[in-house]
């Protein structure tokens, strides 16, 4: 990641933190000896319990952090961003942490809380330049990130269901491959939707992407078992994360109604491992607007609610990767 030198820095660096540009939002940046960890976003509340301060410091705690930038975002409404960036604040120094920078960004322009200097922080702030141009932007586009998105609209329209998705004709070639819990030949079905996930994502290392309809289909069908959902959770390595984050992007948004749940699922949990928690939380509503009571989004949803930092929830995806290959294909 890149160092961050000056405000401009920080507010450009966010976006690209969280995914998209942040309207009526307090965010957390973590950091641990100087390198930053986790940035968190929430809503800028017009009024929230002190208790809820320390519950947004305990979740950077559990990060490990040492340090933080709090940023407050108040649009052009007169929310009272001052006062929360102080409890914020005073929440994170009970919590030991540092705080390195507290900005508020009202009306394109910024001030910092920390700034006593009227010569270079007036009270009216000052005014943001073009991030997008920035030295931090041109370093994230370099090394492979996209550009963040304009608003929270944007980034959930990236996920969103596309109109191929709701075709019958598709929806009966999914159905075709759908694994039913009682059939007779359960571990073969199994083995089957196993096999397909490493075809598919071999067809995406080699830049074919969905070409192959049907093979597309069988993935998301035999995706209705556990066994197979498990086995595609710990399915990707370092190396082939990139292919395998490009397949369940276009699976969520081409999956009919009724197989969602899974496949954003696992989205979600490679989008939180990626540190792209908005965009995590965004893939979780999809999977539970398609079934509300779908069990692993459930737990994702309580996981990323409670801070769990990135690298636990890898290490309990590898640990649990094996187990589940023992089980399919014995």
């Amino acid at each position: 990641m890149t160092t961050l030198t000056s405000p401009h820095d920080l507010l450009a660096a966010i976006p690209f933190l969280i995914g998209y540009h942040p309207d009526q939002s307090l965010v957390l940046v973590s950091l641990k000896d100087g390198a930053i960890g986790m940035a968190m976003r929430v809503d800028l509340p017009s009024d929230i319990a002190p208790e809820s301060y320390d519950l947004l410091a305990s979740h950077l705690v559990r990060e490990e952090a040492d340090a933080a930038f709090i940023v407050a975002y108040s649009g052009e409404s007169e929310s009272d961003a001052e006062s929360t960036v102080i409890n914020t604040s005073a929440a994170l120094i009970r919590a030991g942490l540092d705080i390195k920078e507290s900005l508020v960004v009202r009306n394109n322009r910024f001030r910092s809380m920390l700034c006593t200097d009227l010569t270079c922080c007036p009270p009216e702030g000052s005014e943001i330049p073009d991030l997008d141009t920035s030295r931090i932007a041109a370093e994230h586009v370099i090394a492979g990130h996209p550009m963040p998105y304009d608003s929270v609209e944007g980034l959930v329209q990236s996920i969103a269901a596309v109109p191929s998705s709701f075709e019958l004709s598709w929806q009966d070639e999914v159905l075709a491959f759908i694994v039913s819990s009682d059939a007779e030949e359960l571990n073969d079905l199994q083995r089957d939707g196993a096999t397909a996930i490493i075809d598919l994502a071999g067809e995406y290392r080699e830049g074919r992407g969905a070409e192959d309809r049907e093979l597309v289909a069988r993935v998301i069908g035999r995706m209705s078992d556990i066994q197979v959902r498990d086995f595609a959770l710990g399915s990707h390595s370092e190396e082939s994360a990139d292919h395998y984050w490009s397949m369940w992007h276009q699976l969520l948004r081409i999956a009919p109604r009724g197989f969602v749940a899974p496949i954003a699922s696992l989205f979600a949990a490679m989008a939180y491992e990626r540190g792209e928690g908005a965009l995590a939380h965004k893939a979780l509503d999809r999977a539970l607007d398609d079934d509300d009571q779908y069990s692993l989004a459930l737990l994702l949803r309580r996981v990323f609610t409670a801070g769990w930092p990135p690298h636990s929830f890898t290490a309990m995806r590898s640990e649990l990767h094996p187990k589940v290959v023992a089980t399919i294909f014995g």
